[in-house]
């Protein structure tokens, strides 16, 4: 199983997306066509519109989040100023920043 390169956003903040059928996702699959809920895992810094769905809330860079909303991943995107790196699982929009590829 091949994992997502982590997502780097134009301000700094890094955080994996990952969407599998051993992550905590939906569909609970490999290679589904778009997945509505996500696994994010290990954020650079606290992040508040993530922090709800920590396993464990008190060490908020070192802890995974469970079935986080594909809209709130990308909201947590373009807060930290779009991507200029990483990869996302089908059916979260790739919000790119400004004059990133």
């Amino acid at each position: 199983m091949k994992l997502n390169a982590k997502i780097v956003c134009a301000d700094g903040f890094i955080m994996s997306v990952q969407a599998h059928e051993t992550a905590y996702c939906t569909p609970r699959q490999t290679k589904a066509q778009r997945y509505s809920e996500v696994e994010v895992g290990f954020p650079s810094e606290r992040e508040d519109m993530l922090i709800e769905y920590a396993e464990d809330p008190r060490s908020p860079t070192e802890t995974v989040y469970a079935w986080v909303p594909s809209n709130v991943v990308s909201l947590v995107i373009a807060k930290h100023g779009g991507m200029i790196a990483g990869e996302l699982p089908p059916g979260i929009p790739r919000l790119a920043a400004k004059g990133a590829k």
